[in-house]
């Protein structure tokens, strides 16, 4: 059967496939395997204890349920909830929106799916624009969103080393080269997979940049302020008419509900709204349904700063210390974890691949993500991207310290073996 170069480009195994299908496969697997890979996040027992609350109360209130699973949401996404976010996002951050600046998408992935596609590709005029990502690494889930190949380009960072284990990426703004082929700006903050939050100084001279060109920055702010709020340092969060601001209710803990959040200026906002009645008619209800009674009595903001943040920020301490003390003897470097979860291992003395690191520790049942895949649109031979391994700390501590034990142990197998 003969497909089009759209179809040969999906049968392709990408990161966030790969990722995705090991997530699965370790679910499926149960209790053998020890997922310190995927982007799950975790089941903490007071935010669960409240999404029960909600259900219930949904399946309480007559109609609620039904109207939730049985009614099509219009193509922008729920009202209620849409206009309870904006009142919050004008609260929490002073941004002047309405609800026009907001639409709502089958999860952040749907959502860079819709924007990279609207500000990169080819152009009516024959030209063609990339998406700079001006810090790599960078999320592999935008590797291939694109229609089309070679949809970005990356800039290497500057590496500031804290101490003789910790180090953090910059911006390299010396390096950093915004060219006329450049159709939007794109960065994560906090970053995954490195746990990286850009300064406030950095993501204003992007903004600068941006603006410079009049194209839009990205942000993608899944793990961001004002929820789920997984961010261990001071951020101001940014929105002017001129970004577009991307969350998401999966790493306050509802995944599976598939509910993003795009704000944008209002021709932005109509262009996706388009895109999601194009792709799926409309966006998933559930999520709103119990998102709009979180959001409207604050109760959104206050487990994300009093449970979500802390529990987080302790689990990162505790698994640096322990990765630290496990290595001991071992040339590595640590990403200072100043949000999200997920450690951002170097190791620059690992004789052998991140590739290979992965399908040994695959091999003994413990799954993390190679670093490679997250450098989209850097395409020369540094070696630094088969260096790095990322690993999510979400897990039961248990699960996590089996599994820091296992990576540990074949990393200094193949140091021997070197």
């Amino acid at each position: 059967m003969k497909v089009s170069r759209f179809g040969q480009k999906i049968k392709r195994r990408s990161g966030i496939s790969q990722l995705m299908v090991d997530m699965g496969e370790g679910l499926k697997a149960g209790v053998d395997v020890l997922m310190l890979g995927g982007g799950n996040p975790s089941h903490i027992p007071e935010v669960d204890r409240v999404f029960r609350q909600c259900m219930s109360g949904l399946l309480a209130k007559e109609g609620a349920f039904e109207k939730a699973v049985g009614d099509y949401d219009p193509p922008q996404g729920n009202r209620e909830f849409i206009e309870a976010i904006c009142e919050l996002l004008r609260t929490e951050c002073g941004w002047n929106i309405k609800p026009g600046n907001i639409a709502l998408t089958a999860g952040s992935q749907s959502a860079f799916f819709i924007l990279f596609n609207i500000f990169a590709g080819e152009f009516e005029d024959g030209s063609k624009k990339k998406i700079l990502l001006p810090l790599a690494p960078e999320y592999t889930g935008y590797c291939d969103v694109g229609f089309t190949d070679g949809l970005f380009v990356a800039n290497k960072p500057d590496i500031e080393h804290i101490d003789e284990h910790i180090f953090k990426y910059h911006v390299d703004f010396d390096r950093l080269n915004v060219g006329e082929d450049i159709g939007a700006i794109c960065i994560s903050r906090p970053t995954n997979p490195t746990a990286n939050v850009l300064t406030d100084a950095e993501v204003a001279k992007l903004d600068s940049l941006a603006r410079a060109k009049d194209i839009p920055l990205i942000i993608d702010n899944a793990y961001g302020a004002p929820f789920p709020n997984i961010i261990f340092t001071e951020a101001k969060p940014l929105w002017n008419e001129n970004t577009i601001v991307c969350m998401s209710l999966s790493k306050f803990g509802l995944p599976a509900t598939r509910t993003g959040v795009v704000i944008a200026r209002e021709e932005i906002i109509e262009m996706v709204s388009e895109m999601n009645a194009v792709m799926s008619l409309s966006t998933a209800s559930i999520g709103a349904a119990i998102g709009t009674e979180l959001v409207r009595t604050g109760e959104l903001v206050r487990l994300s700063k009093e449970v979500i943040r802390p529990y987080y920020q302790d689990k990162a301490k505790w698994a640096v210390a322990k990765i630290c003390g496990l290595l001991d003897g071992i040339g590595f470097h640590i990403h200072k974890p100043e949000g999200a979860f997920f450690l951002w291992l170097w190791l620059p003395g690992l004789k052998i691949t991140d590739a290979e690191l992965y399908r040994r520790l695959k091999k003994r049942g413990v799954l993390i993500v190679p670093g490679h895949y997250f450098f989209p649109g850097l395409e020369d031979n540094w070696e630094h991207k088969q260096q790095c391994i990322r690993i999510s700390y979400a897990q039961d501590v248990d699960k996590v310290e089996a599994g820091l034990k296992i990576i540990v142990e074949e990393i200094r197998i193949a140091h021997k073996q070197a």
